[in-house]
């Protein structure tokens, strides 16, 4: 027991819970965007419960993963047909394909329900149709699929389970109190929607990169490659300056006509 306080073990703790936050983001947001889907007065307690779960089965999980990592990396199917596809599906790579797939689908929903809908109040309530035991559900499988990559990078750093354990707990924590944040700023700038769920779709389609490279995916001789956390956090930084850019010349555009409707009156 002596040995689990040591600053090795403290400091492999710190960089664990910089790791989560890190890549924690993606996690973050979806938790925000599904929290919307029932009542505001729940919404709070959804998001919650949902992470609170999600930290339980985390540790869960790292338990499983220590026992019995092997099984998760190991193939069960295989398919080779030359020169269209090869591949060698595990566990793993199941369940990011999965999520990935799911984030896409729920982003793509998203966006075609704000295009085809007029009644921006009717909008609004119709979004709010998941119960909250719905809603929590999905947060807790999602918040699995996120974890699942950041607990394999824990056991490459440590195999203290209390450390690990630790760092998913106070990680867990600190995504509670920045979901509320997150969803309050949505919920202030629904302007950034748009931008949240087109990120949310990026974010699906990273997962689903990398759940192709994790079974050996190859499409007609080429091999599926994983799209690096940089190149998410890239591409999000550009898609922000870019709707920060677009506001504003919309803004001028608006002034603009603003001065030259006064200008007709005038005359």
């Amino acid at each position: 027991m002596a040995q689990l306080f040591t600053v090795e073990n403290f400091f492999t703790l710190l960089m664990l819970i910089a790791l989560q936050a890190v890549l924690g983001f993606d996690n973050l947001l979806y938790i925000s965007m599904e929290s919307k889907r029932v009542p505001e007065d729940k919404q709070q307690f959804v998001r919650r419960v949902g992470v609170g779960l999600a930290i339980l089965l985390r540790i869960v999980l790292l338990y499983v993963l220590l026992a019995a990592i092997e099984y998760f990396q190991d193939p069960f199917v295989e398919v080779h047909v030359d020169g269209v596809i090869d591949t060698a599906i595990n566990v793993h790579s199941l369940i990011v394909l999965g999520g990935g797939g799911f984030i896409i689908y729920t982003a793509m929903k998203e966006i075609f329900h704000m295009l085809v809908l007029h009644d921006v109040e009717a909008a609004g309530d119709e979004k709010k149709t998941k119960s909250i035991g719905q809603a929590i559900f999905w947060i807790v499988i999602m918040n699995m699929v996120f974890s699942f990559d950041s607990i394999l990078s824990a056991i490459a750093l440590t195999h203290v389970f209390m450390v690990m354990a630790a760092a998913i707990v106070v990680s867990g924590v600190l995504m509670i109190v920045l979901s509320d944040h997150v969803a309050n700023f949505l919920k202030k700038n629904r302007m950034y929607e748009v931008l949240g769920l087109f990120i949310l779709f990026i974010v699906g389609i990273m997962l689903v990169s990398e759940g192709g490279h994790i079974c050996h995916l190859a499409l007609f001789g080429h091999p599926v490659e994983p799209m690096a956390k940089s190149t998410f956090y890239f591409v999000l930084v550009v898609l922000v300056l870019v709707d920060i850019v677009q506001g504003r010349y919309q803004k001028k555009i608006l002034a603009e006509q603003a001065l030259e409707q006064q200008g007709e009156a005038a005359a």
